[in-house]
Protein backbone atom coordinates (compact mmCIF):
# COMPACT_ATOMS: atom_id res chain seq x y z
CA UNK A 1 0.00 0.00 0.00
CA UNK A 2 1.59 3.59 -0.91
CA UNK A 3 1.87 6.88 1.92
CA UNK A 4 -1.46 8.56 0.41
CA UNK A 5 -3.65 5.11 0.95
CA UNK A 6 -2.03 4.34 4.13
CA UNK A 7 -3.23 7.51 5.02
CA UNK A 8 -6.57 7.22 3.83
CA UNK A 9 -6.76 4.56 5.82
CA UNK A 10 -5.70 4.94 9.11
CA UNK A 11 -7.97 8.37 8.65
CA UNK A 12 -10.80 5.74 8.66
CA UNK A 13 -9.44 3.63 11.27
CA UNK A 14 -9.24 7.08 13.14
CA UNK A 15 -13.17 8.21 12.69
CA UNK A 16 -14.22 4.18 13.41
CA UNK A 17 -12.50 4.50 16.89
CA UNK A 18 -13.99 8.39 17.42
CA UNK A 19 -17.05 6.84 16.93
CA UNK A 20 -16.66 3.90 19.07
CA UNK A 21 -15.56 6.41 21.75
CA UNK A 22 -13.14 3.88 22.82
CA UNK A 23 -10.32 6.88 24.33
CA UNK A 24 -7.93 3.77 24.40
CA UNK A 25 -8.04 3.43 20.58
CA UNK A 26 -7.94 7.16 19.66
CA UNK A 27 -5.18 7.65 21.60
CA UNK A 28 -2.95 5.35 19.56
CA UNK A 29 -3.75 7.21 16.57
CA UNK A 30 -2.45 10.24 17.58
CA UNK A 31 1.05 11.49 19.11
CA UNK A 32 1.88 12.63 22.66
CA UNK A 33 2.43 16.12 21.31
CA UNK A 34 -1.16 16.04 19.43
CA UNK A 35 -3.57 18.96 19.74
CA UNK A 36 -6.93 19.64 17.77
CA UNK A 37 -6.99 23.60 16.77
CA UNK A 38 -10.93 25.00 16.40
CA UNK A 39 -12.62 27.77 16.20
CA UNK A 40 -12.73 27.81 20.33
CA UNK A 41 -8.73 27.47 20.25
CA UNK A 42 -6.75 24.21 21.04
CA UNK A 43 -7.31 20.86 22.83
CA UNK A 44 -4.67 18.98 23.91
CA UNK A 45 -4.44 15.40 23.42
CA UNK A 46 -4.77 14.78 27.60
CA UNK A 47 -7.97 17.11 27.29
CA UNK A 48 -9.65 15.37 24.64
CA UNK A 49 -8.78 11.71 25.68
CA UNK A 50 -10.54 12.82 29.30
CA UNK A 51 -13.14 13.91 27.80
CA UNK A 52 -14.23 10.83 25.57
CA UNK A 53 -12.94 8.49 28.39
CA UNK A 54 -15.23 9.93 30.99
CA UNK A 55 -18.38 10.06 28.63
CA UNK A 56 -18.04 14.49 28.46
CA UNK A 57 -17.64 14.07 24.59
CA UNK A 58 -19.19 11.01 22.27
CA UNK A 59 -19.75 10.69 19.04
CA UNK A 60 -22.50 8.93 17.37
CA UNK A 61 -21.23 9.20 13.75
CA UNK A 62 -17.91 10.60 11.84
CA UNK A 63 -17.26 10.32 8.62
CA UNK A 64 -15.95 11.89 5.30
CA UNK A 65 -18.09 13.81 2.98
CA UNK A 66 -15.73 14.78 0.50
CA UNK A 67 -12.88 13.13 -1.43
CA UNK A 68 -9.72 13.46 0.78
CA UNK A 69 -6.88 15.18 -0.10
CA UNK A 70 -3.45 13.81 0.79
CA UNK A 71 -0.17 15.30 -0.08
CA UNK A 72 3.11 13.41 1.27
CA UNK A 73 6.46 15.50 1.81
CA UNK A 74 8.67 12.71 3.13
CA UNK A 75 7.95 11.91 6.81
CA UNK A 76 5.41 14.36 6.69
CA UNK A 77 1.53 13.72 5.35
CA UNK A 78 -1.35 16.32 5.18
CA UNK A 79 -4.48 15.04 5.05
CA UNK A 80 -7.57 17.58 3.86
CA UNK A 81 -11.35 16.63 3.50
CA UNK A 82 -14.73 18.05 4.78
CA UNK A 83 -16.19 16.36 7.59
CA UNK A 84 -19.66 15.65 8.89
CA UNK A 85 -19.84 14.44 12.65
CA UNK A 86 -22.93 14.67 15.39
CA UNK A 87 -22.36 13.85 19.29
CA UNK A 88 -22.70 14.59 22.58
CA UNK A 89 -20.41 17.25 24.37
CA UNK A 90 -21.56 17.41 28.05
CA UNK A 91 -25.24 16.76 27.24
CA UNK A 92 -25.61 18.77 24.39
CA UNK A 93 -26.24 17.38 21.05
CA UNK A 94 -24.25 18.58 18.11
CA UNK A 95 -23.55 17.89 14.70
CA UNK A 96 -20.79 19.67 12.68
CA UNK A 97 -20.00 19.99 9.08
CA UNK A 98 -16.55 21.07 8.80
CA UNK A 99 -13.39 21.27 6.36
CA UNK A 100 -10.66 19.60 8.43
CA UNK A 101 -6.44 19.07 8.62
CA UNK A 102 -4.59 16.28 9.87
CA UNK A 103 -0.95 16.93 9.69
CA UNK A 104 0.91 12.90 10.31
CA UNK A 105 4.46 12.37 10.92
CA UNK A 106 6.06 8.60 10.42
CA UNK A 107 7.43 7.77 13.12
CA UNK A 108 9.39 4.07 12.61
CA UNK A 109 7.08 2.37 10.22
CA UNK A 110 4.15 4.15 12.16
CA UNK A 111 2.13 7.31 10.95
CA UNK A 112 0.84 9.06 13.86
CA UNK A 113 -1.26 12.10 13.70
CA UNK A 114 0.36 15.45 15.26
CA UNK A 115 -2.09 18.30 14.52
CA UNK A 116 -5.80 18.39 13.55
CA UNK A 117 -7.48 21.41 12.82
CA UNK A 118 -11.38 22.11 12.04
CA UNK A 119 -13.16 24.94 10.78
CA UNK A 120 -17.15 25.03 10.16
CA UNK A 121 -17.68 24.46 6.38
CA UNK A 122 -19.80 27.14 4.63
CA UNK A 123 -18.67 26.26 1.00
CA UNK A 124 -20.11 23.02 0.25
CA UNK A 125 -18.49 22.50 -2.77
CA UNK A 126 -14.88 20.15 -2.72
CA UNK A 127 -13.99 21.35 -6.81
CA UNK A 128 -10.88 23.52 -4.88
CA UNK A 129 -9.03 19.78 -4.44
CA UNK A 130 -9.43 19.24 -8.29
Amino acid sequence: MDDKSEIVELALAWAEAIVANDAAAIGSYIADEWVIVGPDGATSKTDFLASVASGDLTHDMMRAASEPRVEIYGATAIYTARVVNSGHFRGQAFTANEWTTDVFVRRGAKWQCVLSHATPAVKQDTSDFE
